[in-house]
């Protein structure tokens, strides 16, 4: 199943986003607002750290990942500073624990080794905390973020046997029926 850009507005539309703002994402706004420094990730490559989560947590039957999570990171931090800035510090927590296991950013590794990494970092036990312990946060602004996205998305809420995902219209005659009828 392909995810497409509908499935990125559609998400964002559900979590509360203006739509008609995303349409034209041709920025970055994952700077940060940091000086350039050499040891920090260009904004470019914070979004390749996402879309490296995202390989991971997303069921292998997706497609069309990058674009899908590209459109919606920079949408959801469209004019939210704070909320960017976790995205970002989050991001760099996770290249700086892969970084002491595996000499390497989390982006660099292998689809194997990042999962490892996650899996260590005992991301998927952790409550989803924004001002908690750092696998709190990396599971609250990354691995929660991207699974939200996916599944308010028309094509993710496909794969779990949602034919409306939250916020997706369908009209009155998709609520009397069941899933996948």
């Amino acid at each position: 199943m392909e995810l497409s850009r509908r499935d990125a507005l559609a998400a964002l539309a559900a979590g509360g986003v203006t739509v008609g703002a995303t349409a034209a994402l041709d920025g970055n706004p994952f700077d940060g607002g940091d000086e350039p420094a050499p040891d920090r990730p260009s904004p470019e490559e914070r979004l390749d750290a996402l879309v490296a989560v995202a390989d991971v947590v997303y069921p292998a039957e997706v497609s069309g990942v990058e674009e899908f999570v590209r459109r919606y990171a920079l949408g959801r931090v469209e004019d939210r500073e704070g909320y960017r800035d976790g995205i970002v510090d989050a991001l760099d927590t996770l290249d700086e624990y892969a970084r002491t296991w595996h000499d390497a950013d989390f982006r660099a590794l292998d689809a194997e080794t990042r999962e490892s990494v996650l899996d260590q970092m005992a991301v998927d036990d952790a409550d989803p905390d924004p001002d908690g312990s750092d696998r709190e946060r990396v599971r609250y602004y990354a691995v929660n973020e991207l699974l939200y996205a996916l599944y308010t998305s028309p094509t993710g809420g496909e794969l779990v046997g949602i034919e409306n995902p939250q916020g997706h219209p369908g009209g009155a005659t998709s609520y009397r029926r069941g899933p996948g009828e």
